[in-house]
Protein backbone atom coordinates (compact mmCIF):
# COMPACT_ATOMS: atom_id res chain seq x y z
CA UNK A 1 0.00 0.00 0.00
CA UNK A 2 2.57 2.11 0.98
CA UNK A 3 4.38 2.00 -2.67
CA UNK A 4 1.04 2.73 -4.15
CA UNK A 5 1.00 5.76 -2.68
CA UNK A 6 4.51 7.20 -3.66
CA UNK A 7 3.35 6.03 -7.18
CA UNK A 8 0.23 7.90 -6.50
CA UNK A 9 1.88 11.46 -5.16
CA UNK A 10 4.07 11.52 -7.95
CA UNK A 11 1.69 12.65 -10.23
CA UNK A 12 0.76 15.83 -8.45
CA UNK A 13 2.16 19.01 -9.18
CA UNK A 14 5.75 19.46 -8.11
CA UNK A 15 6.20 21.06 -4.92
CA UNK A 16 9.52 22.97 -4.14
CA UNK A 17 10.47 25.74 -2.19
CA UNK A 18 9.68 28.05 -5.42
CA UNK A 19 5.75 26.62 -5.70
CA UNK A 20 5.48 27.08 -2.07
CA UNK A 21 4.48 30.99 -0.79
CA UNK A 22 4.60 31.93 2.59
CA UNK A 23 1.88 32.87 4.05
CA UNK A 24 2.63 36.24 4.98
CA UNK A 25 2.49 38.34 2.33
CA UNK A 26 2.50 42.12 1.35
CA UNK A 27 -1.02 44.02 1.60
CA UNK A 28 -0.68 44.73 -2.46
CA UNK A 29 -0.25 41.23 -3.11
CA UNK A 30 -2.03 39.91 -6.49
CA UNK A 31 -3.47 37.61 -4.11
CA UNK A 32 -4.74 39.63 -1.76
CA UNK A 33 -6.35 42.22 -4.38
CA UNK A 34 -8.22 39.88 -6.04
CA UNK A 35 -10.22 38.97 -2.79
CA UNK A 36 -7.66 36.54 -0.30
CA UNK A 37 -7.68 38.36 2.91
CA UNK A 38 -5.47 38.15 5.50
CA UNK A 39 -7.61 36.63 7.89
CA UNK A 40 -8.00 33.49 5.42
CA UNK A 41 -4.82 33.23 4.92
CA UNK A 42 -4.00 32.75 8.18
CA UNK A 43 -7.34 30.86 7.78
CA UNK A 44 -5.73 28.35 5.72
CA UNK A 45 -1.95 27.98 7.44
CA UNK A 46 -3.93 26.69 10.57
CA UNK A 47 -6.37 24.05 8.32
CA UNK A 48 -3.61 22.83 6.24
CA UNK A 49 -1.10 22.64 9.24
CA UNK A 50 1.99 22.69 7.45
CA UNK A 51 3.79 25.78 6.46
CA UNK A 52 4.60 27.19 3.16
CA UNK A 53 1.52 26.87 1.56
CA UNK A 54 0.90 27.68 -2.24
CA UNK A 55 -1.68 30.34 -1.71
CA UNK A 56 -3.12 30.50 -5.66
CA UNK A 57 -4.01 26.76 -5.35
CA UNK A 58 -6.02 27.74 -2.16
CA UNK A 59 -7.26 30.83 -3.78
CA UNK A 60 -8.45 29.39 -6.70
CA UNK A 61 -10.26 26.43 -4.37
CA UNK A 62 -12.08 29.05 -3.11
CA UNK A 63 -13.26 30.54 -5.71
CA UNK A 64 -16.82 29.98 -6.13
CA UNK A 65 -17.73 30.07 -10.49
CA UNK A 66 -19.95 32.98 -9.63
CA UNK A 67 -16.48 35.10 -9.48
CA UNK A 68 -15.64 34.20 -13.02
CA UNK A 69 -18.70 35.27 -14.41
CA UNK A 70 -18.34 39.03 -12.36
CA UNK A 71 -17.07 41.77 -14.67
CA UNK A 72 -15.95 43.17 -10.94
CA UNK A 73 -13.17 40.51 -11.06
CA UNK A 74 -11.83 40.01 -14.65
CA UNK A 75 -8.05 39.02 -13.33
CA UNK A 76 -10.04 36.03 -11.83
CA UNK A 77 -10.46 33.70 -15.00
CA UNK A 78 -11.07 29.94 -12.65
CA UNK A 79 -13.26 28.90 -10.42
CA UNK A 80 -13.09 25.99 -7.57
CA UNK A 81 -14.52 23.67 -10.68
CA UNK A 82 -11.63 21.65 -11.86
CA UNK A 83 -9.85 21.63 -7.82
CA UNK A 84 -13.77 20.12 -7.07
CA UNK A 85 -13.32 17.50 -9.60
CA UNK A 86 -9.66 16.41 -8.61
CA UNK A 87 -10.74 16.71 -4.73
CA UNK A 88 -13.60 14.23 -5.08
CA UNK A 89 -11.41 11.76 -6.64
CA UNK A 90 -8.62 11.72 -4.14
CA UNK A 91 -11.86 11.73 -1.49
CA UNK A 92 -13.43 8.95 -2.86
CA UNK A 93 -9.86 7.01 -2.69
CA UNK A 94 -9.09 7.79 0.43
CA UNK A 95 -12.44 6.81 2.14
CA UNK A 96 -12.47 3.88 0.09
CA UNK A 97 -9.57 2.92 1.61
CA UNK A 98 -10.97 3.62 4.86
CA UNK A 99 -13.83 1.68 4.40
CA UNK A 100 -11.64 -1.19 3.25
CA UNK A 101 -9.92 -1.31 6.34
CA UNK A 102 -12.52 -0.61 8.65
CA UNK A 103 -15.24 -3.54 7.89
CA UNK A 104 -12.99 -6.51 6.17
CA UNK A 105 -16.31 -8.53 6.66
CA UNK A 106 -18.50 -5.51 4.40
CA UNK A 107 -19.32 -6.77 0.83
CA UNK A 108 -18.27 -4.29 -2.58
CA UNK A 109 -22.22 -3.44 -2.57
CA UNK A 110 -22.05 -2.44 1.21
CA UNK A 111 -18.65 -0.79 1.01
CA UNK A 112 -19.96 1.31 -1.84
CA UNK A 113 -23.38 2.35 0.07
CA UNK A 114 -21.04 3.45 2.77
CA UNK A 115 -18.61 5.56 0.84
CA UNK A 116 -22.11 7.40 -0.08
CA UNK A 117 -23.30 7.94 3.14
CA UNK A 118 -20.32 10.02 3.39
CA UNK A 119 -19.40 12.15 0.23
CA UNK A 120 -22.72 13.12 -0.80
CA UNK A 121 -24.23 16.93 -1.13
CA UNK A 122 -24.99 16.87 2.60
CA UNK A 123 -22.55 15.21 4.58
CA UNK A 124 -19.75 17.20 2.46
CA UNK A 125 -21.49 20.53 3.29
CA UNK A 126 -21.89 19.57 7.09
CA UNK A 127 -18.28 18.53 7.18
CA UNK A 128 -17.46 22.33 5.71
CA UNK A 129 -19.87 24.03 7.63
CA UNK A 130 -17.83 22.39 11.00
CA UNK A 131 -14.75 24.79 9.58
CA UNK A 132 -16.06 27.49 8.48
CA UNK A 133 -15.27 27.47 5.34
CA UNK A 134 -18.32 29.22 4.23
CA UNK A 135 -17.00 32.40 5.82
CA UNK A 136 -13.96 32.59 3.46
CA UNK A 137 -15.64 31.55 -0.08
CA UNK A 138 -15.06 34.34 -2.96
CA UNK A 139 -17.88 35.23 -4.72
CA UNK A 140 -19.23 37.70 -7.35
CA UNK A 141 -20.21 40.69 -6.56
CA UNK A 142 -23.63 40.09 -8.56
CA UNK A 143 -24.26 37.01 -6.60
CA UNK A 144 -26.50 36.19 -3.75
CA UNK A 145 -23.82 36.08 -0.92
CA UNK A 146 -25.72 34.98 1.63
CA UNK A 147 -26.85 32.20 -0.16
CA UNK A 148 -24.02 30.91 -1.55
CA UNK A 149 -22.20 30.85 1.34
CA UNK A 150 -24.87 28.98 3.06
CA UNK A 151 -25.43 26.56 0.23
CA UNK A 152 -24.76 22.99 0.29
CA UNK A 153 -23.82 22.87 -2.88
CA UNK A 154 -21.25 25.64 -2.66
CA UNK A 155 -19.90 24.58 1.03
CA UNK A 156 -19.88 20.80 -0.60
CA UNK A 157 -18.10 21.97 -3.97
CA UNK A 158 -15.30 24.17 -1.42
CA UNK A 159 -14.67 21.39 0.49
CA UNK A 160 -14.10 18.84 -2.13
CA UNK A 161 -11.83 21.60 -3.90
CA UNK A 162 -9.62 21.86 -0.84
CA UNK A 163 -9.01 18.43 -0.35
CA UNK A 164 -7.91 18.94 -3.97
CA UNK A 165 -5.71 21.37 -3.04
CA UNK A 166 -4.01 20.31 -0.20
CA UNK A 167 -3.04 17.25 -2.11
CA UNK A 168 -1.86 19.19 -4.69
CA UNK A 169 0.19 21.39 -2.70
CA UNK A 170 1.37 18.95 -0.03
CA UNK A 171 0.74 15.57 -1.44
CA UNK A 172 -1.69 12.54 -0.25
CA UNK A 173 -0.68 11.97 3.54
CA UNK A 174 -1.79 15.21 4.37
CA UNK A 175 -4.53 15.31 2.32
CA UNK A 176 -5.80 11.97 4.02
CA UNK A 177 -4.58 13.74 7.39
CA UNK A 178 -6.77 16.26 6.66
CA UNK A 179 -10.06 14.06 5.80
CA UNK A 180 -9.22 11.99 9.28
CA UNK A 181 -9.23 14.48 11.03
CA UNK A 182 -12.60 16.73 9.40
CA UNK A 183 -14.33 13.74 8.04
CA UNK A 184 -13.07 10.43 9.77
CA UNK A 185 -12.95 12.06 13.51
CA UNK A 186 -15.94 14.26 13.12
CA UNK A 187 -18.77 13.95 15.84
CA UNK A 188 -21.23 13.04 13.33
CA UNK A 189 -19.30 10.55 11.13
CA UNK A 190 -20.75 7.60 12.43
CA UNK A 191 -24.52 8.75 12.31
CA UNK A 192 -23.77 9.50 8.59
CA UNK A 193 -22.68 6.42 8.06
CA UNK A 194 -25.79 4.80 9.93
CA UNK A 195 -28.37 6.73 8.83
CA UNK A 196 -28.12 8.64 5.56
CA UNK A 197 -29.93 6.52 2.51
CA UNK A 198 -28.38 5.82 -0.77
CA UNK A 199 -30.86 5.59 -3.23
CA UNK A 200 -29.27 5.17 -6.27
CA UNK A 201 -27.02 2.29 -5.09
CA UNK A 202 -30.79 0.84 -3.88
CA UNK A 203 -32.29 1.39 -6.95
CA UNK A 204 -29.51 -0.25 -8.57
CA UNK A 205 -29.55 -3.44 -5.98
CA UNK A 206 -33.59 -3.50 -6.81
CA UNK A 207 -32.78 -3.69 -10.64
CA UNK A 208 -30.72 -6.27 -10.47
CA UNK A 209 -32.35 -8.71 -7.82
CA UNK A 210 -35.55 -8.23 -10.19
CA UNK A 211 -33.45 -8.97 -13.36
CA UNK A 212 -33.70 -5.74 -14.68
CA UNK A 213 -31.63 -3.47 -16.47
CA UNK A 214 -29.99 -0.83 -14.86
CA UNK A 215 -31.36 2.42 -14.34
CA UNK A 216 -30.38 5.62 -16.91
CA UNK A 217 -30.30 8.53 -15.58
CA UNK A 218 -30.96 11.68 -18.27
CA UNK A 219 -31.47 15.12 -17.74
CA UNK A 220 -34.50 16.59 -18.98
CA UNK A 221 -34.26 20.20 -18.27
CA UNK A 222 -31.62 23.13 -17.08
CA UNK A 223 -32.65 26.17 -15.80
CA UNK A 224 -30.95 29.25 -14.35
CA UNK A 225 -27.92 31.02 -14.60
CA UNK A 226 -24.43 29.38 -15.47
CA UNK A 227 -23.04 29.53 -11.36
CA UNK A 228 -26.73 28.91 -10.06
CA UNK A 229 -28.06 26.61 -12.34
CA UNK A 230 -30.59 23.92 -11.70
CA UNK A 231 -31.21 20.47 -12.95
CA UNK A 232 -33.99 18.37 -13.53
CA UNK A 233 -33.07 14.87 -14.04
CA UNK A 234 -35.32 11.66 -14.98
CA UNK A 235 -34.69 7.86 -14.16
CA UNK A 236 -35.97 4.93 -16.45
CA UNK A 237 -35.83 1.63 -16.54
CA UNK A 238 -36.89 -0.57 -19.76
CA UNK A 239 -37.65 2.88 -21.26
CA UNK A 240 -39.92 3.35 -18.29
CA UNK A 241 -40.09 6.62 -16.52
CA UNK A 242 -39.52 5.77 -12.91
CA UNK A 243 -38.86 9.27 -10.93
CA UNK A 244 -37.16 12.72 -11.44
CA UNK A 245 -35.42 15.12 -9.24
CA UNK A 246 -34.87 18.63 -9.21
CA UNK A 247 -31.41 20.11 -7.69
CA UNK A 248 -28.44 22.45 -7.90
CA UNK A 249 -25.94 19.60 -8.78
CA UNK A 250 -26.89 16.62 -11.00
CA UNK A 251 -26.03 14.18 -8.34
CA UNK A 252 -28.06 15.56 -6.15
CA UNK A 253 -30.80 15.75 -8.62
CA UNK A 254 -29.73 11.65 -9.26
CA UNK A 255 -30.49 11.12 -6.17
CA UNK A 256 -33.88 12.46 -5.76
CA UNK A 257 -34.88 10.73 -8.97
CA UNK A 258 -34.08 7.85 -7.34
CA UNK A 259 -35.65 8.14 -3.88
CA UNK A 260 -38.97 8.67 -6.01
CA UNK A 261 -38.44 5.63 -8.43
CA UNK A 262 -37.80 3.65 -4.81
CA UNK A 263 -41.10 5.03 -3.62
CA UNK A 264 -42.82 4.43 -6.84
CA UNK A 265 -40.95 0.99 -6.89
CA UNK A 266 -42.34 -0.20 -3.04
CA UNK A 267 -46.19 1.30 -3.93
CA UNK A 268 -46.49 -0.36 -7.30
CA UNK A 269 -45.15 -3.80 -4.99
CA UNK A 270 -47.27 -3.05 -2.66
CA UNK A 271 -50.46 -2.70 -4.61
CA UNK A 272 -49.55 -5.87 -6.51
CA UNK A 273 -49.65 -8.20 -2.95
Amino acid sequence: MEQFWQKLTSFAFPRTEETAISYKIEANHPLITAGLSEKTIHYLQRLVGAPGINLPIYLTALTHRSVVHDPATPSIIESNQRLEFLGDSVLDLLISEYLFNRFPESAEGELSSNRAKIVNRKSLAGFAQSIALGEHLLIGESADEHKIRTSESALADAFESLIGAIYLDKGIEQASNFISHHIIEHVNFNTIVASEQNYKSRLIEYTQSHHLPPPVYSVIEEVGAEHEKSFTIGVTCTDQLLGQGTAQRKKDAEQLAAKEAMERLATEENNWN
